[in-house]
């Protein structure tokens, strides 16, 4: 079993909650039971998206034969990843937007 911790909807707030991933029953989403204890219990939810995107992982898992648990650690990693480039890109491309911008506005003001 593995151990999540993922933004949750609390009366229009997000706030991390943990959830555990393991081998789920095949009739029931992976989420299912902490979903519907989260909504009863503390009034909160799990996003639509990360409904969807553990659904498509778990139908992933089965369809290829590997752990669910496995693919789910797999896909966090490469997801932070992604995040993690991203977002050291962003600071370059902002400061060429800003060069791009005060080259524009100099040339258009005759400087």
């Amino acid at each position: 079993m593995k151990k999540f911790t993922i933004p949750c909807n609390f009366g229009g707030t997000k706030s991390p909650f943990t959830v555990y991933i393991g081998e789920p029953e095949q009739r029931h989403h992976p989420l299912h039971f902490q979903s519907d204890w989260l909504s009863k219990e503390r009034g909160g939810s799990i996003p639509g998206d990360v409904m969807d995107a553990i659904a498509k992982l778990k139908e992933l898992a089965d369809k290829n034969g590997v752990s669910f648990e496995d693919l789910c650690v797999y896909a966090l990693q490469v997801a932070s990843e992604e995040d993690a480039n991203l977002n050291a890109t962003k600071p370059q491309e902002n400061f060429d937007a800003l060069n791009a911008t005060t080259e524009n506005s100099e040339e258009n003001s005759g400087g």
